[in-house]
């Protein structure tokens, strides 16, 4: 299983093949609704160094300040596909290589990674508590008095962070668009050798 340094170069997101496996090393930032709708509708957005923080992990952690600072309790990545309507502008405006999430994202999400070369890795098997042995260390945190720990934005250091898999790849090409594609294209085969009549509908149950 390959362990990707972050930021991810051009060449590492190219060699990157659909559904591969991967974990990745390095800085990533965190956000979830706040952040896509405060960065596409009003531009305001945390001072990080893109270029060099370039991995964007959808999650709302439960965090935990100690003497030595801020810890992760858990880390568990959330739905990907609800910050699809602001999902794309994102990407453009910060020219992302990497986002991380769980479930998958849209057409207009998986065009701007294609343009910027970029991929989208989900989650499978995995839990928030595993996640958080591998942030090595909380490096920043932006805007927590204003939009509390869940929303505010997070910088972490992590190393063999996942392990992921590639949903969406610089082509544009989705994971699970083509297995349902794929799943489609077996059932006729799969209802005649049932003795399923094509014309078969569920029956509808009123309660």
């Amino acid at each position: 299983m390959k362990d990707i340094k972050l930021p991810m170069s051009a060449e590492d997101v190219k060699s990157l093949k659909l559904g591969e496996m991967v974990t990745v090393s390095g800085m990533l930032f965190t956000g979830r609704s706040r952040f896509h709708i405060r960065a596409a509708e009003n531009d305001i957005y945390p001072a990080i160094d893109y270029d060099k923080i370039n991995c964007f992990f959808h999650v709302g952690p439960v965090m935990r300040q100690t003497a030595d600072g801020w810890e992760v309790v858990s880390c568990e990545p959330t739905s990907s596909i609800r910050f699809e309507r602001y999902g794309a502008d994102v990407v453009r405006k910060f020219k992302l290589r990497t986002l991380i999430g769980k479930t998958t994202m849209g057409p207009r999400t998986a065009e701007a990674l294609k343009e910027v070369g970029g991929v989208y890795l989900t989650k499978i098997g995995l839990s928030g508590n595993a996640l958080r042995g591998q942030v090595k260390k909380v490096h920043d945190v932006h805007f927590l008095d204003e939009l509390g720990k869940t929303e505010c934005t997070w910088i972490y250091e992590v190393e063999k962070f996942g392990p992921f898999f590639v949903a969406i790849d610089s082509e544009g090409r989705n994971y699970f668009e083509e297995l349902s594609k794929d799943a489609e294209a077996k059932m006729p085969a799969i209802e005649e050798e049932l003795g399923i009549p094509h014309d078969y509908e569920f029956t509808e149950v009123n309660g």
